[in-house]
């Protein structure tokens, strides 16, 4: 897995020769201080910053890439790695690995990208879904539409804000990528990001007021290990004027991957809010379902009115990231990276029929 660094960044161990060394020269070449290739100073805009390499006092021959944790500003993250290209395999593959590559995927060189893994947050349970490889391994070309929508759902409602936004991130992609032709990317990743909570809500019923505030609180994984959670609410305190103040828990989580479980809790009161857009005017409108919940003691059968603070932007500002990740098999070249380029145009296609349907 990907570690934790104090600093908040996150370590991902170099990958034996020659894979390991390539990613390094890879986030050398790009981010050298000298490097004045206009190419090349563009794609660090669609990468994870890169602070060069690590080794930790104990273990100086155990050698880590230290990257920012493009996780760190959420709240709720809500993670989804696609691999992007028609091969999952570069051109220096033996026979055995290439059939080791296409059987996991057949279809890969049909619609250019696999789901690798997915992490969502649902704001009616206050808890995440986890698909892991095999989830995106078992999409069809009838199903991967539906398959990849799971992945912006609230549990609620489709966040057509953050489909329309992450689609907008990957054409910023595709347009590099059309107007290069010195790299060439297999087995490359696109790590999507998006705020999964409802950030500096407040919601009133008569004098019951919920203020969501920031916490780093700690959680236990099953096997032992100490994880930095997102997703844990507690009720603090009740005040003298009738308030009841929640802190919603930001983590810094200690993985940086997609392929661990899920920590997850229920807690005093849960909120469900789903949140439609209003392509018109851009206004978000909320409506509220709240049926048996506690709050200090109280039954509140519903929420009559709740207000959804969103920036004053359109929705294409909607608090989403998209980062290329995993740079093991990058090679020079002298051609548009067609594979690749293939790749995300058709994710683009099923972002928007997402978006449209």
């Amino acid at each position: 897995g990907i570690l934790q660094h104090p600093d908040g960044t996150v370590l991902k161990q170099l990958q034996p020769p020659p894979r390991g060394p390539r990613e390094q020269e890879f986030y050398n070449k790009v981010y050298d201080s000298d490097c004045c290739d206009s190419i090349l100073l563009e794609l660090r805009e669609y990468l994870p910053k890169y602070f060069g390499v690590w080794s930790p006092p104990t273990a100086p021959n155990d050698t880590y890439l230290k990257l920012e944790d493009v996780t760190r500003k959420f709240n709720k993250p809500c993670i989804m790695d696609v691999k992007i290209g028609q091969k999952s395999y570069d051109p220096y593959a033996s026979a055995e690995k290439i059939q080791q590559q296409v059987s996991k995927y057949p279809l890969m060189e049909e619609i250019g990208f696999l789901v690798l893994g997915m992490r969502v947050y649902h704001v009616s349970s206050d808890s995440y879904e986890t698909q892991n490889q095999h989830y995106g391994r078992s999409l069809t070309k009838e199903t991967v539409k539906d398959g990849i929508s799971k992945f912006f759902h609230s549990g609620y409602c489709l966040r057509k804000d953050v489909v329309a936004a992450s689609i907008q991130k990957v054409e910023k992609i595709l347009e590099w990528f059309e107007g290069q032709t010195q790299l060439n990317f297999y087995a490359s990743s696109l790590l999507f990001v998006y705020e999964g909570s409802c950030q500096a809500t407040t919601v009133r019923l008569s004098d019951v007021t919920l203020a969501e505030k920031r916490r780093v609180p700690r959680g236990l994984l099953s096997g032992g290990d100490v994880l930095e959670y997102n997703n844990n609410i507690h009720v603090i305190n009740s005040t003298e004027n009738g308030k009841i103040e929640a802190s919603v828990g930001k983590g810094l989580s200690k993985f940086y991957a997609l392929h661990k479980k899920a920590c997850s809790k229920r807690h005093h009161s849960q909120l469900s809010l789903k949140v439609e857009n209003s392509e018109q005017d851009n206004v978000w409108k909320t409506s509220t379902c709240i049926s048996q919940e506690h709050l200090n003691g109280n039954v509140l059968p519903q929420l009559e009115k709740v207000f959804y603070h969103m920036p004053a932007e359109t929705k294409e500002s909607a608090n989403v990231e998209v980062r290329m990740i995993d740079f093991a098999h990058v090679f020079p070249s002298n051609t548009k990276d067609e594979g690749y380029i293939y790749g995300l145009k058709n994710l683009i296609t099923v972002l928007q029929n997402i978006l449209d349907n």
